[in-house]
Formats: structure tokens, C-alpha cells, sequence
């Protein structure tokens, strides 16, 4: 085992870390109030490969591993947690029309997609199917060359801005087996959005509704073949739960590194905070969780690379203990500040509020431990 980063991973992250702190840090907290949304700030990502980290090279991508994704995204959420994310979700619909998506397919949306000309969203959430996502209702009925899409897709990222929508919908039996998979492009007939979400965190990317009434989708949008959609959804998910697990740590690193300055300066009963053990031992609980949870995601990520039948497994595990480590290394920074912490003088609340949504997207941190105990189980 070799954990150390070699001269171009290394090289990787210091583009990303700096990038983060020019491009995306100054400008998180207005964002954030702002509900803006950085098209311009994500262009400038593209520009240098992060809008297909692990898309082939052939159609513009970076051809790059899962790690080189992990220390990518853990660096961008050191910036913003929220605008890092939103680009995790691009790379992740990008990936699958790359991996299963026939040539034409690939040639025809990847150019663009990589250097953001076109966004990209995933569509598999239904009000009516989150975590039980295999009985997703919206269905795609065959009609010539073209296929017929009727029904919703709820807390999309990018809903109502992005332009393409990778969409999960029933084309057959009922469960998993009867899914496809469909590029579906902003502008179709048919297709609308409903009103921008208010969302607790993640201010800094759109949220929205997205609705199929009579949408008509060439047939030579479908990405793989029938039935497989809910496969390759799946599929999409283990490298998008690893990204978002990596964001988590970006976002914890940033909470853990501001409690560590404020206790070296803040006094209290006559001393510096940093001098009191009790505190000493829970920041290095927090170092020490951060730590644990930035090898669970490498572990997670050298699995996806080399093909480990126990790749999912591995990602499920990664999302579920690094989503709730962030989650709990920021609060604690945030107690760390007493009510300095509650204020948007600094950015914990922010941080606290922006990896909250990680333990529940991209499959809840319930539904990671159905994953691994059946896993355990499978004979």
C-alpha cells in the first residue's frame, strides 16, 4: 500500500488548491447569500479538466482516476462546499453517456460538456421514489424513432439552468430491471421545470423540479440499452458518492483548519483556547476522524479504478463514514466558536449547512448501510 501521492497527483492538487483559493473562497460567502450560481467560476474549472476528470480523453476529458477526482473535489470544497459539489454532479452524468453512451452519443454531447459550453444534471429522484429509487415512475414509451417521457424528477441540481438531464425512466417491467437511461436536452417539447427550491445549504447551485409531459427524446438519446438504465445509474453513483464524500472532506478540512486558528488567538478564563486539554483532545479527535475518512474515500477510489468486484461496497462505505465525520467535524468547529460560530461573520454555519445535505444525497447514509449489510450477506 502506497500512501503517498506521486509527482502528478501532487501537481493535480495544487492546481485545484489554488484555483479554490483565487477562483472560489473569496467569493463563497456572497454566493451563498446571493443564491448565485458561478457559470462563469465553472467555465474557468473546465478550463483546466475538472468538468471531466475521468471522461476519455478522445472527446475532450481528462482521462484521469477516481483518486485524482477524490483530491480534485476535496481541494474545490476547501474553497466552496456548495459550487464543488454542483461540479461533482456534472462529472458523474458526463462519465455515464461516456461509459455507455454509444460513439455518436459521446462525440455529439462531450465536447461540450467538458468545458461546461453545456451543463449537465442527473435525474433519478421522483417525489414519490427517493431511497426506493428502483420503483421510479416516470415512464419512456418507444413511438418510432423516438421515445415518449411522462412524468418527475424532484431535487435536480441544476434544474430549470442545466442544459443536458440524464434521466432514469421505466421503459419496461416494473423494478429495476425495466429502467432506461436518456440524454434529454433543455428546450424539448415537453419538457418544464418547476420553481427553484429553498434549500437549507448548497445556496450557490439551482434546484429545481423537473417535469416530462408528452416529451419526445430520439431514440439515439437512450444511453445503453433497455433495461439497463437502472444499472448504470448505480454505476454512476459509486464514483458520485465518492466525490461528494471527498467534498465533505474539503469542507471539514476548512471547518477543522478555522477552529484551529481561532483557538490559537481566542482567551478565555485568562488562557488562549488552544491551551485548555479538553479542547486539545476534541480537535484531535476531529484531525484524527478527518483523517480516517480521507483513507476510506482513497480506499473507496482505488477499488473504482482497478475494477474490485467490491468497488460499491467499498464507495458505500467511504459516503456513509465520510459524509458523517464532515458533517460532525464541522459542528464542532462551529461549538468551538461558541456564538462567533452562529454568525455569518464566519463561515462555519455555512460549512455546517452545505454538508448536511451529504448524508442524505447520492443515497442516504440509511440506505449506504443497506447496501453494506447486503453486501456482508451475499453469498
Amino acid at each position: 500500500m502506497d500512501f503517498g501521492l506521486s509527482e502528478d497527483q501532487r501537481a493535480i492538487q495544487g492546481v485545484a488548491e489554488a484555483f479554490a483559493a483565487a477562483e472560489l473562497a473569496p467569493h463563497a460567502a456572497r454566493w451563498d447569500a446571493e443564491a448565485h450560481f458561478p457559470v462563469d467560476v465553472l467555465r474557468k474549472a473546465a478550463e483546466l479538466g475538472f468538468a471531466g476528470i475521468y471522461v476519455r480523453e478522445d472527446v475532450g476529458g481528462s482521462g484521469l482516476g477516481r483518486r485524482d477526482a477524490a483530491l480534485i473535489f476535496e481541494a474545490l470544497s476547501y474553497g466552496d462546499v456548495s459550487t464543488a459539489a454542483f461540479l461533482s454532479i456534472h462529472n458523474m452524468a458526463s462519465w455515464m453517456i461516456d461509459r455507455f453512451g454509444s460513439d455518436e452519443l459521446r462525440q455529439r454531447y462531450l465536447p461540450r460538456l467538458a468545458t461546461m459550453e453545456l451543463i449537465a444534471s442527473y435525474c433519478l429522484t421522483e417525489p414519490g421514489a427517493g431511497s426506493d429509487a428502483a420503483n421510479l415512475s416516470t415512464r419512456a414509451v418507444r413511438d418510432g424513432d423516438h421515445y415518449v417521457l411522462n412524468g418527475a424528477k424532484a431535487f435536480i441540481s441544476g434544474g430549470g439552468v442545466s442544459d443536458v438531464y440524464v434521466v432514469m425512466a421505466r421503459t419496461g417491467e416494473g423494478g429495476a430491471k425495466g429502467v432506461s437511461t436518456f440524454v434529454v436536452e433543455k428546450g424539448t417539447p415537453g419538457l418544464s421545470f418547476g420553481a427553484q427550491e429553498r434549500k437549507m445549504g448548497w445556496a450557490s447551485q439551482p434546484t429545481a423540479q423537473v417535469n416530462f409531459d408528452d416529451c419526445r427524446v430520439p431514440a439515439a438519446n437512450r444511453v445503453g440499452e433497455e433495461g439497463e438504465g437502472f444499472r448504470i445509474a448505480m454505476s454512476g453513483l459509486d464514483g458520485g458518492r465518492l466525490n461528494i464524500a471527498a467534498c465533505s472532506l474539503g469542507g471539514a478540512g476548512l471547518a477543522l483548519d478555522t477552529a484551529r486558528a481561532y483557538m490559537e488567538t481566542r482567551r478565555q478564563f485568562g488562557r488562549a483556547l488552544k491551551d485548555f486539554q479538553a479542547l486539545q483532545f476534541k480537535l484531535a479527535d476531529m484531525a484524527t476522524e478527518l483523517e480516517a475518512a480521507r483513507l476510506m474515500v482513497w480506499r473507496g477510489a482505488a477499488a473504482m479504478d482497478a475494477g474490485d468486484p467490491q468497488a460499491t461496497r467499498l464507495c458505500a462505505m467511504a459516503k456513509r463514514f465520510a459524509t458523517d465525520a464532515g458533517f460532525e467535524v464541522a459542528n464542532q468547529a462551529l461549538q468551538l466558536h461558541g456564538g462567533y460560530g452562529y454568525l455569518k461573520d464566519y463561515p462555519l454555519e455555512r460549512i455546517v449547512r452545505d454538508l448536511r445535505v451529504h448524508q442524505i444525497l447520492e443515497g442516504t447514509n440509511e440506505i449506504m448501510r443497506v447496501i453494506i449489510a447486503r453486501e456482508m450477506f451475499r453469498g
